[in-house]
């Protein structure tokens, strides 16, 4: 297990950032969420867990505004997000690293990294990003299709934390990545919850998870059916194991 440190929780009564009421969603004709409900307050990190299908990929894409149909509730600071395009919602402040990472193989890794237009004050530098990412600092001038698939992950993330967003939605950022770079990323995570980024985070590694995060919010048929608290994890791990199926 991933090893578990403690980090200051936000206050429970703070106003949250995200506010997710009765949002549904669909792909075309097919209904994937069926009234999803959740709070995320400023600077957690707050888990989507659940079997594949369950609809978290589903939820931070409707949140970003890239279904084309939803409805329900998606507010962000006080901005009502339903009924805006992406474009709109990413200048709101929040950013999107999607699980294919998006990475441009004509491009390099300079080139990839800078390629977001900076969208509000308080992005992190170049260099700040490549002390981040070794990694990536001496992968520069390679294209970026060419890295490994966890060096391809942190260029994915350092690309969308030049933007200025400080609400980061991470969608499966350790899938299939080797345990070294897990914990590379975990250490990412917690840096950036430690500059005050809050993330909400897709993932599948609950181990993973448990090492970085506030809350685990439970989704299953496209809505959101517990809520465990991180320090709570262990007296539920029965439960969370009959809802993950492992």
């Amino acid at each position: 297990m991933a090893e578990v440190i403690e980090l200051k929780r936000p206050a429970e009564t703070a106003a949250p950032s995200l506010a997710v009421r009765d949002l549904h969603g669909w792909y075309d004709e097919s209904h994937v969420l069926h009234g999803m409900n959740f709070d995320v307050r400023p600077g957690e990190v707050v888990t989507l867990l659940g079997r594949n299908g369950a609809g978290k990929t589903t939820t931070l894409k409707a949140v970003m505004g890239l279904l084309a149909k939803r409805t329900g509730s998606v507010m962000f600071e006080g901005q009502e997000l339903v009924g805006l395009p992406a474009r709109a919602i990413a200048r709101a402040g929040i950013a999107f690293c999607p699980e294919e990472r998006g990475i441009f193989s004509s491009l390099s890794v300079d080139e990839n990294l800078m390629l977001p237009p900076v969208l509000k004050p308080g992005g992190l530098s170049r260099e700040a990003i490549l002390d981040m990412f070794p990694n990536l600092r001496e992968r520069i001038h390679s294209v970026g299709t060419r890295l490994s698939g966890g060096e391809q992950q942190m260029l994915a993330i350092g690309r969308i934390l030049r933007t200025g967003s400080k609400f980061l939605l991470l969608d499966e950022p350790t899938e299939g990545l080797a345990p070294v770079i897990v914990q590379q990323i975990g250490r990412t995570l917690i840096q950036l919850k430690q500059q005050g980024f809050t993330i909400v985070l897709v993932e599948q590694n609950f181990h993973f998870a448990a090492s970085v995060t506030d809350r685990h919010y439970v989704v299953e048929q496209g809505r959101v059916i517990d809520e465990i608290p991180n320090e709570e994890l262990n007296a539920n791990l029965a439960k969370l194991h009959a809802y993950l199926g492992v």
